[in-house]
């Protein structure tokens, strides 16, 4: 099992950034994945991002592709979504969840069981 600690949302405006992190326990990480999705009231949880902890791979949905960034922390542990261009549509609160890597990467969240507590990100127009 691998907690996951989820800081860094608020409220800026659009065209703005925010960096979120996930802290990260439990197991040993190198056959880990680590995946960002969010949620918006009343909506689905949706993938944005993974990265695979033994290699730094990544994967981006196409909606915060060139916007977004994932990165890993080996040495504290911790990763790290940078939000660029923020627009109202990223509002939503952001999850960080945990799995075991896979082929191919795992895009829908029914396929994790490990998740942080999430973190409100908030953009204004």
């Amino acid at each position: 099992q691998v907690q996951l600690v989820e800081s860094g949302g608020g409220l800026v405006q659009a065209g703005g950034s925010l960096r979120l992190s996930c802290a990260v326990s439990g197991r040993a990480l190198s056959r880990t994945s680590i995946s960002w999705f969010r949620q918006n009231a009343s909506k689905a949880r949706r993938f944005v991002c993974l990265i695979r902890w033994s290699d730094a791979g990544t994967f981006y949905a196409d909606s915060v592709k060139g916007r977004f960034t994932i990165s890993r922390d080996n040495a504290n542990n911790t990763v790290y979504l940078q939000m660029n261009s923020l627009k109202p549509d990223d509002t939503a609160v952001y999850y960080c969840a945990a799995r075991l890597t896979s082929l191919t990467p795992m895009v829908s969240a029914r396929h994790y069981s490990d998740w942080g507590q999430g973190t409100q990100v908030t953009v204004s127009s």
